[in-house]
């Protein structure tokens, strides 16, 4: 059985930032590319939306005039090879809403929420890639059995360009940094 058989071709051609941004809006949702290779994202969960929907929402009103938080758009993390994440939620500056691509300079945070196949990418890779890309905070959602979410925070430390970890928040948030946040997330 040959590799076209079981994935498409365009699944095994690298592609470049100038073919990326030719494409559609349609064409882009829901993939990631890593190291120019398309990574297709599956569907997520009501839950999984709704608690990123909720939290944009609240880091957007707490963010203040200079900053918007908005959830599924590309954030460029490298033009070569191309590496376009896709975070659940991304606070940037709001003087680039209409720049595009969003790069790691105009972002402050990224929010990922893990579920079920994202484990490894949301715990590690991206963690890696956000922090080599000197995004300054990055926060990791964690879906419970007991359904309050457990919210992870880390700062990225500039001397090794690696994330700490900041604090650790269960169903509540009510964070100082990047800014205040006091956010009651066991109310989904």
């Amino acid at each position: 059985m040959s590799a076209e058989m079981v994935a498409p071709a365009w699944m095994h051609t690298p592609i470049t930032a100038e073919e990326y941004d030719s494409w559609s809006e349609e064409q882009c949702a829901g993939i990631e590319i890593v190291d120019g290779m398309i990574v297709v994202s599956p569907s997520a969960s009501k839950r999984h939306n709704r608690l990123a929907r909720i939290l944009a929402n609240a880091l957007d009103a707490a963010a203040g005039p200079e900053w918007n938080a908005d959830t599924d758009f590309d954030v460029r993390l490298q033009d070569v090879p191309l590496t376009n994440r896709r975070p659940d939620v991304t606070v940037y500056r709001a003087d680039t809403l209409d720049v595009t691509p969003t790069r790691p300079a105009h972002v402050l945070l990224v929010v990922e929420v893990v579920s079920p196949g994202s484990e490894t990418t949301d715990r590690v890779v991206k963690v890696d890639q956000y922090a080599r890309a000197g995004i300054p905070f990055y926060w990791r959602i964690e879906q419970t059995p007991t359904r309050v979410p457990l919210v992870c925070t880390y700062v990225l430390d500039p001397a090794s360009g690696r994330y700490r970890e900041a604090e650790v928040f269960t169903g509540t948030v009510k964070a100082r940094a990047p800014f205040d946040l006091d956010l009651d997330l066991t109310v989904l």
